[in-house]
C-alpha cells in the first residue's frame, strides 16, 4: 500500500474517473482548489466497457467537458472517439487521477472526510461522488441466471456467429445486440416484457421493427423469460409457455448505482422503487454536509434521466457552491 496522504488535506476528493468525474476535476482546478480523482478501473471505465461498435445518441459538442472541443468525423461520435477524447482531456488538462484504485469507505472525521481506498487513505474537506451506474446489472431473478451462458454485458457481435441468442429487453442496448448479432449470423429471439419496443435511437428503431416484421428476428411481446437451462429456455407468452433451443442469453435489463455503498456511507435514499439519493438539485449536496453527487448516480434507478450532456453542469454547480462557502 502506498504511503498515506493524510498529512496533505485536499479541498476535494472525487470518486469516479468517468466524463463527469473528469469535469469535476477540471472545474476544481479552474477554481484553484486542490483535488484528487480516484477511479477503480481505467479512465472512463464505463465507456471502455460499452459495446465495441456503440454510437452515442448525442452529438460531439454535447459530450464536451471543460471547454475542450470534441472533434469527430461522424455526425454522432462512437466509443473509440469518446475514449480518445476523454484521454486527451485528462492529459491536456493535466488532471490528478489515480486509476485502478477502489474506494472502500468514506467517513466524516470532524470537519473533514476520510476516504479509504485499496491503495491508501485521503483526507479532504469535500467529497464528490461521480460513480455512475454501469457496474451492477439488474438481475432477472429466475432459475438458471447464474449459468455462464447468461451475459449482462455485450462487447462484440462476432462472438455469437451461428449461435441461438435470446435478447431480454426492449431499449437501446437490446436493439443494438439483436441487430448486430443477427447481422453477424446469429439466430436471434427477443423477449420483451411490454407490448412494444421501448426507448431506441431513432435511426435504429425502424431497422429493428422491419427485421421483426419480416421474421428475420423473432420477438415475443408481453412476455418474460422464466427459466434458463444449458441448451434451452422457457418463455411465458400470452399464449402460454414456449420452450426454445438456446446457446446464449443476453440480459440487457439495465444497471443500477451501488446503493449499498451509498447507504453505508450515510447518503439517504428514497423509500420507493426508484431509490433516489437525496441531494439538493441547486447545489448537488447530499444530506451529508460537504458530500456531493454528480452525474447519473443522481437518478437512482431512473438511469435514463441523466446523461453526459445534461449532467456535466453538475460539476459547475458543485464547485461554485464549494467556492462560495
Amino acid at each position: 500500500m502506498r504511503d498515506s496522504t493524510l498529512n496533505n488535506t485536499l479541498d476535494i476528493l472525487i470518486v469516479g474517473g468517468g466524463p463527469i468525474g473528469l469535469a469535476c476535476g477540471l472545474e476544481a482546478k479552474k477554481a484553484g482548489l486542490s483535488y484528487q480523482i480516484i477511479e477503480k478501473g481505467t479512465i472512463t471505465n464505463s465507456l471502455f466497457n460499452y459495446p465495441l461498435n456503440m454510437t452515442f445518441f448525442s452529438t460531439a459538442d454535447r459530450l464536451e467537458i471543460g471547454g475542450f472541443p470534441f472533434p469527430s468525423i461522424h455526425p454522432k461520435p462512437n466509443r473509440s472517439e469518446a475514449l480518445e477524447y476523454y484521454r486527451r482531456v485528462a492529459d491536456i488538462g493535466e488532471l490528478n487521477i489515480r486509476l485502478f484504485e477502489e474506494v472502500t469507505g468514506i467517513s466524516r472525521e470532524g470537519e473533514l472526510y476520510l476516504t479509504n481506498t485499496s491503495k491508501g487513505s485521503y483526507q479532504s474537506r469535500y467529497v464528490i461522488l461521480a460513480t455512475g451506474f454501469y457496474d451492477i446489472p439488474n438481475m432477472l431473478a429466475i432459475p438458471g441466471e447464474d449459468l455462464p451462458k447468461v451475459k449482462h454485458y455485450y462487447y462484440d457481435p462476432h462472438y455469437y456467429y451461428k449461435q441461438k441468442i435470446v435478447v431480454v429487453g426492449a431499449n437501446n442496448s437490446s436493439a443494438d445486440v439483436a441487430l448486430e448479432t443477427w447481422r453477424k449470423g446469429a439466430d436471434v429471439t427477443m423477449v420483451v416484457r411490454e407490448g412494444e419496443l421501448g426507448r431506441i435511437k431513432y435511426w435504429i428503431k425502424p431497422d429493428l421493427e422491419n427485421r421483426i416484421a419480416e421474421g428475420s428476428i423473432k420477438a415475443y411481446f408481453n412476455s418474460s423469460l422464466t427459466e434458463i437451462r444449458e441448451q434451452e429456455v422457457d418463455i411465458q407468452t400470452p399464449e402460454g409457455k414456449v420452450t426454445i433451443p438456446n446457446d446464449f442469453v443476453m440480459a440487457m435489463t439495465g444497471y443500477q448505482p451501488n446503493f449499498a455503498f451509498l447507504e453505508r456511507i450515510g447518503v439517504k435514499l428514497s423509500d420507493d422503487f426508484y431509490r433516489h439519493p437525496y441531494h439538493n438539485p441547486e447545489t448537488m449536496e447530499t444530506n451529508l454536509p460537504g458530500l456531493y453527487l454528480a452525474g447519473v448516480v443522481c437518478g437512482g434507478m431512473e438511469t435514463h434521466v441523466w446523461f453526459i450532456e445534461n449532467s456535466r453542469e453538475h460539476a459547475v454547480k458543485i464547485v461554485k457552491h464549494i467556492v462560495a462557502k
